[in-house]
């Protein structure tokens, strides 16, 4: 989820840099990177599990909820 974040972080920058370049308003570019990256940072959250799931040859697994007892 880190990964992600970061990811949002740089996505809104370079979102609101490229829109305000473009138009020269602080409202469209502010706009823009708002709604742009918040939209993509949810489909790269799935595209990230789907290419694992991908790169593994399997279906991501549901987390045991008993995990934590495993973990000795």
């Amino acid at each position: 989820m880190i990964k992600t974040f970061s990811f949002a972080i740089l996505h809104f920058s370079v979102a609101f840099t490229i829109a305000y370049l473009l138009t020269g308003s602080m409202l469209v570019g502010g706009l823009m990177a708002l709604i742009e990256p918040a939209c993509n940072t949810v489909v790269f959250y799935f595209h990230d599990r789907a290419w694992h799931r991908h790169e593994h040859g399997q279906q991501a697994k549901e987390p045991d909820e008993h995990e934590w007892a495993y973990a000795a």
